[in-house]
């Protein structure tokens, strides 16, 4: 059995919302409380999240503000850090994306499924 209580030959259960898709992405997010924005890029991304790639992991429940690039276009949201990955990374969700921004990038989302 594995840590969720499930036969080790099935997968885990996927808990996402949205279809997340490969794609680096520019990024630069600030922690709260601190004056010091950090700058790396995605590796996945959806409309509800992303994943960034970062040796020093932030910690689990993180709070940010977050600024992606889209094809040149800013994209402004607060986020929560979900996962913490040491050595890796951490997945990152999108928290009060106003309604444009949201479009924004779901238009950019839709350019990569084809």
């Amino acid at each position: 059995m594995n840590g969720e209580n499930q036969p080790a030959d099935k997968p885990p259960v996927e808990r996402r919302r949205f279809q997340r898709y490969k794609a680096a992405v520019p990024v630069e997010f600030l922690p709260e409380g601190t004056t010091v924005v950090s700058r790396t890029q995605t590796s996945e991304i959806s409309v509800g999240g992303c994943y960034i790639e970062m040796y020093y992991a932030l910690a689990a429940q993180t709070k940010l503000r977050l600024t992606l690039w889209v094809e040149d276009q800013k994209v402004t949201t607060d986020a929560l850090v979900a996962t913490h990955d040491l050595g890796f990374g951490n997945g990152i969700q999108f928290l009060n994306i106003l309604p444009e921004d949201q479009a924004r990038l779901k238009k950019y989302l839709d350019t990569l499924e084809q």
